[in-house]
């Protein structure tokens, strides 16, 4: 019985753990989130574009165009300039390996990212909570989601949570040291990602509303000292990119959040759906709540979702209790604020716009779990052991643990095994390259498609413009693309009406599988197919 329950005396006298003991945790996770990762990436396919805007930028760098790669486009800096530091250790120079470097580069982001969540949950919510904290974090399907897409929040994340560990120490511990690091790490995310100058905002919002918490007692020069370097010091940090970028918002939904530019078009392609002509502004942001809501859900998942209020209410007593309360409430309140704006202004917001809010969640869930679990306890009788209480012990532990991770991974068919996230598109690169004349322009809904083939043409975000083109004569696309309900949908509709597939790719794919089918529009012969099935290797293609 030993694996199941143990003696409440055990519990109550826990020792505190040795920082050997915190390392050896540390890497059993990063082995088991680098498992987890691998495995997902032989069963995830790419669906997102966004992470090629990423790749070009890099390779713009590559080859010397430094400004170019890095001021004035919509990616922040470092997600690029990391790109181009793994470039080399994957090796080659075609598409396909600017593809798989930024894939590893996002690999290694994620594992790493292990570090600083331990560090953000034991400093929050203790030793107890880090491990379990840092497992279901890790073993969330959006981190495969992020590396397989090739995302900026890879690298994102991993220097935002590093700054969000420097801003709980300095809230729980009042010394000024940690200051210079929560912003240098808060600009340093900012630079992947605008969401980064989150971290700074909050500190400073939580230093500034710290006065007015009854119980807490403020040396008001240090309190001044504080909020004024965190204020000017981020500013200073962040000011040389700003002024370079011409603005704070380099990207069009920022511009839009922060009320700098209006709301995206009535059917621009990234809306969820056309903005109806007489929505009014309240019935925009109720459904942009509703929306919200759904994103945080499954960014954290509904069970996570729920356990984390408990999580956030116990934490652990002491003087700091109170500031990270208010640290973590105005954080989670701009985070909901932010992508309530999102969806009203832009039409969108998907899980992945959720992290930050979903993973304090999952930590916080972490928390109340672990507090849930240390405070049951039976009779000692029941288990033959008439003297003594009984609590959970490790089969207890590792039925929650599954309890926990199971319902974010349930609900979806099995996912075939496939070569890697990107084999549809390479493949359907490669019949784009060899078929498409010099003169036929091409409309690449999926990106990568026409990015593996090395031709230029038209992207998902100009769908609207490719109709006009006399020229076009490819249409790449996946079944969503025709079959949705977007706007865009109606456009790709009517390019491809009464067509057949020239190529599908893979012909027979396995359930759940993403197919790309390319549609010609001066058709001459019948349908080719190319590749088999979900076993086929990348390059293969049949006449």
């Amino acid at each position: 019985m030993d694996d199941v329950a143990s003696s409440s005396r055990s519990q109550v006298d826990r020792p505190a753990l040795i920082p050997s003991q915190h390392v050896i945790r540390v890497v059993l996770l990063m082995i088991t989130t680098a498992a987890l990762l691998g495995w997902g990436l032989r069963h995830t396919e790419a669906t997102y574009g966004d992470g090629l805007r990423a790749i070009e930028q890099a390779r713009q760098v590559a080859r010397g165009d430094w400004r170019g790669g890095l001021i004035g486009s919509i990616d922040h800096p470092l997600h690029p300039l990391l790109i181009v530091a793994a470039h080399p250790l994957v090796g080659g120079e075609d598409a396909a390996s600017w593809q798989r470097a930024a894939v590893a580069m996002g690999f290694a982001c994620v594992v790493l990212l292990v570090i600083p969540v331990y560090l953000v949950a034991r400093e929050a919510f203790g030793d107890r909570s880090a491990w379990l904290g840092a497992l279901l974090v890790s073993a969330n399907p959006l981190m495969v989601t992020v590396v397989a897409n090739a995302l900026t929040e890879s690298s994102f994340l991993l220097a935002w949570t590093w700054g969000l560990w420097a801003a709980v120490r300095f809230l729980r511990e009042g010394r000024f040291v940690w200051l210079p690091s929560t912003i240098g790490l808060g600009v340093l995310a900012y630079l992947a990602r605008p969401e980064g100058l989150l971290l700074p905002a909050t500190v400073a919002a939580t230093l500034l509303l710290l006065p007015l918490h009854r119980a807490t007692r403020i040396n008001w020069p240090r309190w001044a000292a504080a909020a004024a370097f965190l204020v000017v010091g981020s500013a200073v940090a962040v000011g040389p990119y700003v002024a370079l970028e011409g603005g704070i918002a380099t990207r069009p939904a920022v511009a839009r959040i922060l009320g700098l530019a209006p709301g995206a078009s009535a059917d621009a392609p990234e809306r969820e759906r056309p903005l109806r002509a007489d929505q009014t502004a309240l019935e925009s942001y109720r459904l942009a709540s509703a929306r919200m809501i759904a994103a945080v859900r499954g960014a954290a998942s509904t069970p996570l979702s729920w356990l984390a209020l408990p999580g956030l209410l116990l934490i652990r007593r002491g003087p700091a209790r109170a500031r990270l309360w208010l640290f973590f409430g105005i954080l989670l309140g701009a985070s909901a604020a932010g992508l309530v704006r999102l969806h009203a202004t832009g039409g969108y917001c998907t899980v992945r716009h959720a992290l930050i809010p979903g993973t304090i969640l999952i930590l916080a869930a972490a928390h109340g779990v672990a507090r849930i679990l240390d405070a049951v306890a039976i009779p000692g009788s029941w288990l033959g052991q008439a003297k003594s209480r009984m609590r959970p012990g490790t089969a207890v532990w590792a039925a929650a643990v599954l309890a926990l991770i199971l319902p974010t991974r349930g609900g979806e068919p099995a996912s075939p095994t496939i070569p890697g996230p990107f084999h549809a598109y390479r493949d359907a690169g490669d019949w784009l390259a060899r078929h498409a004349g010099p003169g036929d322009a091409v409309l690449d809904m999926t990106d990568w498609s026409s990015f593996f083939s090395g031709r230029p043409g038209y992207r998902f975000a100009q769908v609207r413009e490719a109709p006009g083109d006399p020229s076009l004569r490819w249409v790449v696309v996946r079944r969503p693309h025709v079959e949705g309900r977007w706007g865009y949908s109606e456009v790709v509709r009517g390019m491809i009406a009464g067509l057949q597939p020239a190529a599908l790719v893979p012909e027979h794919p396995a359930p759940g599988q993403v197919q790309v089918e390319v549609y010609d529009r001066r058709p001459s012969t019948g349908r080719v197919a190319v590749s088999g099935g979900a076993a086929s290797s990348p390059g293969k293609t049949l006449r």
